[in-house]
C-alpha cells in the first residue's frame, strides 16, 4: 500500500487484555498496559513525519464535518414539500429510532431451543407438573414476551419519502468516512465501476461520486423497491422526473446482476444487510456480493451491538470461505478497521462491545431540524482482494483518545487480536509518538507496533491512579 512506504514504528508497548476488567473506560476496570522498559523510539530523522507536522501523521483518517451536496439537499427539501405529508414531523424521529433498534430476524432453530430450555426451567421450578396444554401456553407467553419479533419493511412512495427525510444525510455521511479511508490509504485507486446494493435513496452514489467523480464511470443501483428506486432517479434529476442528472452513468435495477463475469471496483452494502430475513439470505448475499467486487467490498450498518455482530458475520464469512471463484481466486484480507483477520476482541470480552464510530455531518436543513450538526454513529467494515500484507497493520484507536497532562489514554485494536489500554507520555515513549497520540481521534490509526506475548517481560498489573499521578 502507498501509505506503508518509508514507515516505521515508534515503539513498543505491552497488552493488556481487556476480558480481565470489563469495558474500557468504566471505573474500577482500567487496567493499564505497562511499558516495555527499553524500547527502541525513532525520531523525525527517521524519515517517518518528514517535513509533515504531527497533527498531519500518516495514521489521521478522522474526516472533517461533511455536507450533503446543495444540489441533493434542495432536490430532498422540493420533494418534501412537494407531497405534502401529513405529520411527517413525528414520523421521520419515529422512523430513525426504529431503524437504530432494528436487529436481525431469530432464526427457527434458536427459537427451538428457546422453547425447549423454557420448558425445562418450568418443570424443574413448578412443585407439580403442568399440563401439556397449560406448559406450552406458558413457553409461547414467555418467548413472545422476550422475543424480537422482526418484521419487513415495504418501502412504498410515502415510507420511501420519510426514509429519506430521516436517514439521507446520516447515511451519507456514513458511506463517506468508508471511502475517505480508502482514498486517504490508497490515494493511487481510481475506480470506475461501483455497485450499491441495498441502494435506497441513493446517498452511496452521491458520496461515491463526490469521492471519486473523475474516474467513476458506472453507478450500479439495486434496491428492491421501486418507489425507492424511483425516488432515487429524482433525487439524480433534482426532483423532478425530467431534467437531467446530476450523476451521469447511474443505472437501477430491482436485482443482482446473476452473471459471474460482471464485477465492480467498489462495491458497497449500506444499512442493507439488516433488512435481509434470514441467516440464510444474508450468506448468499454476501457471497455473491464478494463475487461482483473486483477490489473493495465495503459493509456498513448501524453503531450497536447488533450491528457490529451482523459484520462481524459477514467478515468471517469472506473470510473462511472456501468458496473460489474461478475468474478471480485472489484471497481476500481486511482493509479496515481491523488491523488482523483474527476474531474480534471487542464480541470476546467479558461485557462485549460495538465496534463503532462517529462522524459528524451538517442536517438538512429541514424545519424540524432544530441542530445544524450531528454525529452519525455506525460500524463498518472494509474487504479487499489480495494479501494481508498489501495493508499497514497499525493499531486503531477504538475509543475517543482521554487527554490528560503530559499523559493521554488509547484503547487500541491491535494486529494481534487483542485491545490494549495504553498510557504514553513524551517521557517514556519519545516526543513523535506522545504527540501523534494526543492529536489522533477515535478511528485513527496509531504509527506503532505491539510484541507478540512471548516477547513480552513480565510486568504485574498496575494502579490506573498511581500510573496518573506518576505521569
Amino acid at each position: 500500500m502507498a501509505t506503508a512506504r518509508g514507515l516505521r514504528p515508534l515503539l513498543t508497548l505491552s497488552r493488556c487484555r481487556r476480558g480481565r476488567g470489563g469495558a474500557p473506560g468504566a471505573s474500577g476496570s482500567r487496567a493499564l498496559a505497562g511499558v516495555v522498559p527499553g524500547a527502541l523510539q525513532v525520531d523525525n530523522s527517521s524519515g517517518f513525519l518528514g517535513r509533515r507536522p504531527h497533527r498531519r501523521h500518516p495514521g489521521i483518517l478522522q474526516l472533517p464535518c461533511v455536507r450533503v451536496p446543495p444540489v441533493l439537499a434542495a432536490a430532498a427539501r422540493a420533494l418534501l414539500l412537494e407531497s405534502s405529508l401529513p405529520g411527517v414531523e413525528a414520523q421521520v424521529p419515529a422512523l430513525r429510532n426504529y431503524l437504530w433498534s432494528r436487529r436481525v430476524p431469530v432464526e427457527p432453530e434458536e427459537l427451538q431451543r428457546r422453547a425447549r430450555r423454557l420448558e425445562e426451567r418450568l418443570l424443574e421450578d413448578a412443585d407439580v407438573p403442568p399440563a401439556e396444554e397449560r406448559l406450552r401456553q406458558a413457553v409461547l407467553q414467555t418467548l413472545r414476551r422476550t422475543t424480537y419479533h422482526w418484521q419487513e419493511l415495504t418501502y412504498n412512495e410515502r415510507l420511501s419519502l420519510v426514509y429519506m427525510a430521516a436517514r439521507l444525510d446520516g447515511g451519507f455521511a456514513a458511506v463517506s468516512r468508508a471511502f475517505h479511508e480508502i482514498r486517504t490509504r490508497v490515494p493511487e485507486f481510481q475506480p470506475q465501476t461501483l455497485m450499491d446494493f441495498g441502494s435506497g435513496t441513493g446517498s452511496v452514489t452521491w458520496a461515491a461520486h463526490s469521492a471519486w467523480g473523475q474516474s467513476l464511470r458506472e453507478y450500479m443501483c439495486v434496491d428492491s423497491s421501486a418507489a425507492m428506486l424511483d425516488l432515487a432517479e429524482k433525487l439524480l434529476r433534482g426532483g423532478s422526473g425530467s431534467g437531467e442528472p446530476h450523476v451521469p452513468g447511474v443505472f437501477f435495477r430491482q436485482f443482482l446482476p446473476v452473471s459471474p463475469k460482471v464485477q465492480f471496483d467498489v462495491v458497497v452494502s449500506a444499512f442493507s444487510l439488516s433488512e435481509l430475513p434470514s441467516k440464510a439470505h444474508r450468506t448468499e448475499t454476501i457471497q455473491t456480493l464478494w463475487r461482483k467486487t473486483g477490489h473493495f467490498l465495503i459493509l456498513v450498518e448501524n453503531g450497536t451491538k447488533a450491528g457490529h455482530c451482523l459484520l462481524m458475520d459477514a467478515r468471517d464469512l469472506v473470510l473462511k470461505g472456501k468458496e473460489k471463484s474461478p475468474l478471480d481466486p485472489r484471497p481476500g484480507f481486511v482493509f479496515a478497521p481491523c488491523p488482523h483477520e483474527l476474531p474480534c476482541p471487542q464480541l470476546a470480552a467479558s461485557k462485549p462491545l460495538a465496534c463503532s464510530f462517529s462522524q459528524a455531518y451538517h442536517c438538512i436543513p429541514f424545519s424540524w431540524n432544530k441542530k445544524k450538526q450531528k454525529e452519525e454513529k455506525f460500524s463498518m467494515v472494509i474487504l479487499a482482494r489480495g494479501r494481508p500484507e498489501e495493508a499497514p497493520r497499525w493499531p486503531r484507536l477504538t475509543q475517543p483518545v482521554l487527554k490528560r497532562p503530559r499523559h493521554v489514554h488509547c484503547h487500541l485494536c491491535c494486529p494481534d487480536g487483542h485491545m490494549q489500554h495504553a498510557v504514553i507520555t513524551a517521557r517514556q515513549h519519545g516526543r513523535d509518538l506522545y504527540r501523534c497520540a494526543r492529536v489522533s481521534s477515535w478511528g485513527d490509526l496509531l504509527p506503532m507496533i505491539t510484541p507478540s506475548e512471548s516477547e513480552l517481560p513480565p510486568s504485574p498489573a498496575e494502579d490506573p491512579l498511581r500510573v496518573d499521578r506518576d505521569a
